[in-house]
């Protein structure tokens, strides 16, 4: 049997550009498999205000651009392109949810469907039988998951076990330990623990399994970041900020109790790298969506070897 080749990404956060890579990552790298690792969201609305002239204005990372209606597409391309979802409206439209959260809810649920949605459209067009892993991860909404359902082509391998060619066994656990940032889904370390290793039970041959943990094991090179005091700023020591180990115990104990072949692993945008325990290798391509840049890792699988190798790659 032939190698089986399998490109990870993760962390896009609502990045048209990222995600559009990511469908293209099968042809470009060769890849069987393509294995979507967590947080395909975006984390925030932005208002593109129609103006009385007939011009737009939006306000992107503190700067405002006002364009003509010719430029307002590529305006729009931009915000996607970064993770953002706009939305187009009048400067009434704009102070009227200001003060209503419910709709802001409401219209940030709908765009977010919207995207997802459309994305999958395009997978369906574009991955040409290619087997395509969709997990959500901890900043992913719960209603995401029934949308990765109603798909014919991809996968959402939350809370299953998915069999791959070459009997190898992925499971998927995208909910974190708990963050700064109080996300959808998070759950004290016991209560992670407990769900992964119910996902764990599962798997008939742990020597190729993949765990597909959104959160990297904690204290490795790969959950290494800046520590947070709750008023959501860098904890400074002697002038430089604290890096800390901020990953999951409960995901270090599961790899170090089952030892499966490969780990995979997001969350810490900054903490690109691969980490061993006991047999496992657990790999971080970090993340740059922001950037329009989609980090990556491509895995190679062997019949006989199990894990061949890795390389990080970035486009």
């Amino acid at each position: 049997m032939a190698d089986l080749r399998l490109f990870f990404a993760t962390d896009i956060h609502g990045s048209e550009r990222c995600f559009r890579k990511f469908l293209n990552a099968g042809s470009f790298y060769g890849a069987d498999v393509l294995v979507m690792g967590g947080d395909m969201t975006g984390k925030m609305l932005l208002p593109v205000v129609r103006l009385e002239d007939g011009r737009h204005a939006a306000t992107i990372a503190g700067r405002e651009r006002v364009v003509d209606a010719g430029e307002l597409p590529g305006l729009k391309a931009m915000i996607a392109n970064g993770g953002f979802y706009a939305h187009e409206c009048s400067v009434e439209e704009l102070e009227a949810l200001r003060g209503d959260a419910a709709a802001v809810d409401a219209l940030f649920r709908s765009l977010m469907t919207e995207t997802i949605e459309r994305w999958l459209a395009l997978a369906a067009e574009r991955l040409n039988g290619r087997v395509c892993l969709m997990a959500p991860g901890n900043d992913d909404p719960a209603f995401v998951d029934a949308l990765l359902d109603g798909s014919e082509v991809v996968v959402n391998p939350e809370g299953r076990v998915t069999r791959l060619s070459g009997g190898y066994e992925l499971i998927s656990v995208g909910t974190s330990n708990p963050t700064p940032w109080d996300t959808p889904r998070e759950l004290p370390e016991e209560e992670l623990s407990a769900l992964i290793e119910a996902s764990a039970a599962r798997v008939e041959r742990l020597e190729r399994a993949i765990f597909n943990l959104h959160v990297p094991p904690r204290d490795t090179p790969i959950d290494q970041a800046v520590l947070l005091d709750p008023e959501l700023r860098p904890v400074m020591e002697s002038g430089s900020p604290v890096i800390s180990g901020v990953g999951s115990a409960a995901v270090r104990g599961a790899i170090e109790r089952h030892q499966p072949m490969l780990g995979l692993h997001g969350h810490i945008h900054e903490s690109r790298g691969e980490a061993r325990i006991g047999r496992t290798v657990s790999l971080n391509p970090g993340s740059e969506y922001g950037e329009g840049v989609l980090r990556g890792v491509l895995v190679t699988l062997s019949e006989k070897k199990g894990l061949r190798g890795w390389q990080f790659v970035a486009g």
